[in-house]
């Protein structure tokens, strides 16, 4: 590695690896958000791979009220938690999308298929 690229990497980890980033890093703060990425993840593929009427309405409408109300709470805290309201965020926006697919096949489709 020439001394250029050498002295570019040092530059960054200096940056990026602070006392204060680390302390973030090891923290609940961070990685309870981090933890619950995989609930928006799952919605996310489901909105392609999961057929409709295999959607749980109900749930559908309790993740849409949970997300609400932890976007809520993330930025009431303080410190204001942006990691966890983006999360929350990208949540809401997946289960309002399964919860119209829900109540589009369920309420507004006149053809079912028949098992």
């Amino acid at each position: 590695m020439s001394s250029g690229a050498q002295s570019a990497v040092s530059k960054f980890t200096s940056q990026v690896f602070t006392k204060e980033t680390l302390k973030y890093v090891f923290t609940t703060h961070f990685w309870g958000p981090v933890s619950n990425f995989g609930i928006p993840i799952a919605a996310m593929m489901d909105l392609k791979n999961k057929s409709p009427d295999l959607i749980s309405g109900p749930m559908t409408g309790s993740l849409i009220i949970y997300s609400l109300v932890f976007m809520k709470y993330s930025l009431a805290v303080k410190p204001q938690n942006y990691l966890l309201f983006g999360c929350h965020f990208i949540n809401e926006i997946c289960q309002l999308g399964q919860g119209f697919r829900y109540v589009n096949y369920n309420y507004f489709t006149e053809q079912k298929k028949v098992e």
